[in-house]
């Protein structure tokens, strides 16, 4: 199985992003009776600290469990994604609080409804960005024949 180049890496991170932004700041806008732009605000902060977060964690994920020494199965997946998920609510909730000016309960009930928006965003996006990059790769191979 052939490995992402670091080019698509950024472009799954940084589609992923824009695509999350565009849907749900305005979602959570209205569901939330904020402003559009504080929202949206909110939400590039938020996905920009993701990302940060998201090499951070991962870097230190590979050093603690390398993948050549280390069978990465289910329980490993599951521990790792709540570590990163855990990790980013912690860092996420003082960031909301303080941009919306409401207490880090409130901004823990945002963060649970915005973890719950982007379960199904998520698995969608990874399907869709998987099939495209596989036709896009077939495509690339057909025109170099």
């Amino acid at each position: 199985m052939r490995t992402w180049n670091i080019k698509t890496r950024v472009i799954h991170a940084v589609g992923y992003e824009s695509v999350a932004i565009l849907l749900l700041a305005p979602a959570a806008a209205w569901a939330l009776d904020k402003p559009l732009f504080q929202m949206g605000s909110l939400a590039v902060m938020l996905s920009t600290v993701a990302m940060i977060w998201n090499v951070i964690y991962n870097a230190g994920f590979d050093k603690l469990f390398p993948r050549d020494k280390v069978t990465r199965g289910l329980a490993l997946r599951v521990l790792q994604a709540l570590g990163f998920e855990g990790g980013f609510i912690l860092i996420g909730l003082p960031i909301a609080a303080a941009m919306l000016g409401i207490s880090l309960g409130q901004a823990l009930l945002i963060e649970i409804a915005f973890f719950l928006a982007y379960l199904p965003y998520t698995v969608f996006y990874n399907w869709l960005f998987d099939l495209l990059h596989a036709r896009w790769l077939k495509y690339k191979m057909c025109r170099t024949q």
